[in-house]
């Protein structure tokens, strides 16, 4: 199972959303006020939290290779864990502190871009020193540079990324699908899944209606309520899925489904019937991110780290073992030129390299605001079942 089928953040209603939604003026934490004593200099360590089966590991021994070899390279060592299973369960882990002006224990986080948003707006994540992390500077897809919630992505640089878009099996549908509108075909009736969280849902079906996707409104978000509201009530969507849609789609129980292109990739290798489509109208392009928590009391070291594993030599590594999209585009021609069939195949993968017309029908969804938040997710919730 992939790292991204774990996600759940549904976009709720609980105490977190409701901190972020209402603005509480408490919660935030100006410019100023974020830096904490950075022990790098004499403390070579870093905790770094991230969502498990996120890194590249040694099937044999276990071990980290990338976060071995910046050890040896650097002398820090890194106290990683796998402990976030959960957007919103992770904010309300860390929030009290941060809120309060206290230091997590973290030195680096990886979470949703959506999420992402959340910190950067209440002033929870610290600017990073772009000058001391060159390899970011030069290698970030350009594509990844600046969402609306990070201009110039001071506070944050994405982990990896992916596409949300459509899988299905074309033997049993016996045509190709290459519209999201297609979805909703007579033949499909019953054998349709939709996600169920809104910030993984809502992009890619307003982008099957037209809707470009990185300003759209109010009208659009309620069109698309009452459009799947009416698929609802015609029985034509089987359900609303988390990560069980992998298990609808490999079994035949499902026909068509909202996938992310990392999940897909691992079932194609079992299953050469199951394609993954960016639809004509277009898909979205999300990203989790690496943030650097208030007081993190080993800023500079987590600097070093982010900057690693912008290398490209490492960073298609990383992307060899996660098999999402990878945000350095150089990694690409690592792989190319490594003379193993594998990993070059891996390279020509348009879903972990997407070429120029993937590209330019992938769009990065504005995200939900604070003042929105609160009433769409009750709104998403209800339709869905949750």
């Amino acid at each position: 199972m992939s790292r991204r089928s774990l996600l759940r953040g549904i976009g709720g209603v609980g105490a977190a959303t409701v901190l972020a939604g209402c603005g509480v003026p408490a919660a935030y934490v100006d410019e100023r006020d974020r830096a904490g004593r950075d022990l790098s200099a004499r403390d070579r360590t870093l905790d770094f939290a991230n969502w498990p089966l996120y890194i590249d590991t040694d099937d044999d021994t276990s071990k980290r290779p990338t976060l071995n070899a910046f050890r040896e390279r650097t002398g820090i060592s890194v106290r990683y864990t796998e402990e976030i299973n959960d957007n919103d369960e992770f904010f309300g882990k860390i929030g009290p502190s941060l809120m309060n002006h206290q230091e997590t224990g973290r030195d680096l986080i990886v979470v949703s871009d959506w999420m992402a948003a959340r910190f950067v707006r209440l002033g929870w994540a610290q600017e990073m020193d772009r000058a001391a992390q060159p390899h970011v500077a030069e290698h970030l897809n350009p594509q990844l540079l600046s969402p609306a919630f990070d201009r110039g992505r001071l506070h944050s640089v994405p982990w990896q990324s992916g596409i949300t878009g459509i899988a299905y099996n074309r033997r049993k549908l016996g045509r190709e699908l290459r519209s999201t509108k297609e979805l909703w075909a007579d033949d499909l009736r019953g054998k349709v899944t939709l996600l169920s969280g809104l910030d993984e849902s809502f992009a890619l079906l307003m982008q099957g209606n037209g809707v470009d996707v990185t300003r759209w409104t109010s009208d659009d978000f309620h069109a698309l309520c009452e459009q799947i509201e009416g698929l609802v009530r015609r029985k034509h969507i089987r359900r609303f899925t988390g990560n069980d849609y992998i298990k609808d789609l490999s079994t035949g129980d499902v026909i068509a489904c909202q996938a992310y292109s990392g999940d897909v990739i691992q079932l194609q290798a079992d299953n050469p019937d199951i394609e993954f489509v960016v639809p004509e109208e277009g898909a979205e392009l999300w990203a989790e991110s690496l943030l650097i928590p208030n007081r993190a009391l080993h800023k500079t070291n987590a600097e070093k780290l982010v900057d690693y594993y912008y290398e490209p030599e490492v960073a298609a590594e990383l992307a060899a073992w996660v098999n999402y999209v990878c945000p350095v585009p150089a990694a690409q021609d690592v792989l190319a030129d490594s003379g193993d069939e594998e990993l070059v195949a891996l390279a020509e993968d348009p879903l972990i390299f997407p070429d120029a017309d993937m590209r330019g029908r992938l769009a990065i969804a504005r995200d939900i605001g604070p003042d929105e938040r609160q009433a769409y997710a009750r709104k998403w919730n209800a339709i869905v079942g949750l």
